[in-house]
């Protein structure tokens, strides 16, 4: 090889990482969110951001998950207690053409969203 292309051969690598780097840098960094009504709920959102942004959902359901840890249950008079997270799921139809979003708090707050074409 000549000296002059091995040069603009190694600058046009140069180039093409760079160019990589820089698009890996502007990626959004969150994948999980839901676009409404021309604003955008993410994670970490609480349930009052969601429902100003968002609206009503189609269907909305409530459970207490468990809570995992090291050591035992909380004795009481009456029996063991085994304390709990407040989840929710909220489900938004999107639209013809669109995947309905399921929005799932935790204590209040957004853990993920997850989109599909029936609810799970």
């Amino acid at each position: 090889m000549l000296p002059g292309r091995s040069m603009k051969l190694l600058l046009l690598r140069a180039v093409v990482a760079s160019a990589f780097l820089l698009l890996l840098l502007l990626a959004p960094a969150r994948a999980d969110t839901l676009r409404c009504n021309g604003a955008i709920a993410a994670e970490g959102d609480t349930k009052l951001s969601v429902y100003y942004k968002c609206g009503q959902p189609v269907l909305a359901d409530a459970s207490c998950a468990p809570v995992y840890y090291l050591g035992v249950p909380y004795p009481f008079p009456w029996g063991t207690f085994v304390p709990c997270q407040s989840v929710e799921e909220w489900l938004y139809d999107r639209g013809p053409g669109n995947l309905m979003a399921t929005v799932r708090f935790r204590n209040g707050k957004v853990e993920s969203i997850r989109y599909d074409r029936l609810p799970q």
